[in-house]
């Protein structure tokens, strides 16, 4: 009788390294082990958050406060998952992290997902949206903690968001507050290229709150509520330096005109081609070549 080609493969495998071949799945036969650096099955409890992806002084605390007045949308202050991380203290502890199968990355999603899930939980609410303009530096690992989530692209003229900066960081020279305007910028166009999600513009939400948020309640999946409109009457946390936007315009709980942006010729140059990119300015002619500051990589996310 002809020996079966499984068993003389594996006579061979015992010899040379001890482990054979064995059927994965069937009667009897044991789970396998999760790779590591991947989320089990109930490692997650929430499903499909949102985040929203913006720019520093982009409007980002108004879209969260009216989101955050929704019955079924918790939209927290700002949390900076970006500098939240695990520490392991002993190498004890690392070894027993590691016979769990649970690398740094793991255990970061772990404590994420717990605190996002805690926060939508004591709100008494079933979506949760999360706002920090730095989450736009960490995009892949947002989507690697939850393969489900959901980006919401908020965009605002960069001359714009160049002037309000100035207002609130008057120390900081020109140069380094187009530096910053356009690395959070470059960051928000490198994920709308990359990713699928709903863009809405700041000057939008300020002039027609009630058409632009019925759009964002329609991509959530949940039904549009006029009480949104009204976020003065809702409680949303304190408004204060780290946690959002602490301004006056924000603290009168209404919503306002945007400010007209700069004339063309205000423009830095160096924000032309974000400008030209979101659609705030018209593209410039062939052969004109390309301005300076032209939208690049974003930083790499840590």
């Amino acid at each position: 009788m002809a020996v079966p080609w499984k068993d003389t493969v594996n006579r061979a495998l015992r010899r040379a390294t001890g482990y054979e071949l064995r059927r994965v799945g069937g009667p009897g036969a044991r789970p396998a082990a999760p790779r590591r650096g991947r989320a089990r099955s109930g490692d997650r409890l929430l499903v499909a958050p949102a985040f929203v992806l913006s720019s520093v002084r982009s409007g980002s605390t108004l879209l969260r406060v009216l989101l955050d007045s929704h019955s079924q949308i918790h939209a927290p202050q700002e949390l900076h998952l970006r500098d939240l991380s695990v520490r392991q203290r002993s190498k004890y502890a690392r070894r027993a992290m590691t016979a769990l199968k649970l690398d740094q990355d793991q255990l970061d999603y772990l404590f994420w997902d717990r605190l996002l899930h805690r926060e939508l939980t004591a709100a008494g609410k079933t979506l949760l949206v999360n706002k920090t303009p730095s989450d736009v530096f960490i995009v892949d690992r947002i989507r690697e903690c939850w393969p489900d989530a959901r980006f919401i692209f908020l965009l605002r003229h960069p001359a714009a968001i160049a002037k309000s900066r100035h207002a609130t960081r008057p120390q900081d020279s020109v140069e380094r507050n187009n530096e910053m305007v356009l690395r959070y910028g470059n960051a928000v166009e490198d994920a709308r290229r990359r990713l699928p999600g709903h863009t809405v513009r700041y000057e939008d939400l300020a002039s027609d709150p009630a058409t632009e948020t019925r759009r964002l309640c329609a991509f959530l999946g949940v039904p549009w509520e006029p009480s949104m409109l009204e976020y003065g009457e809702h409680h949303h946390g304190r408004f204060k330096p780290g946690l959002g936007d602490w301004t006056e315009k924000i603290r009168s709980g209404r919503v306002q005109p945007p400010t007209p942006p700069p004339p063309v010729d205000e423009i830095h140059p160096d924000l032309r081609p974000l400008c030209v990119a979101w659609g705030y300015l018209p593209a410039p002619e062939p052969g004109a070549g390309a301005p300076s500051g032209s939208p690049a990589a974003p930083e790499p996310a840590s």
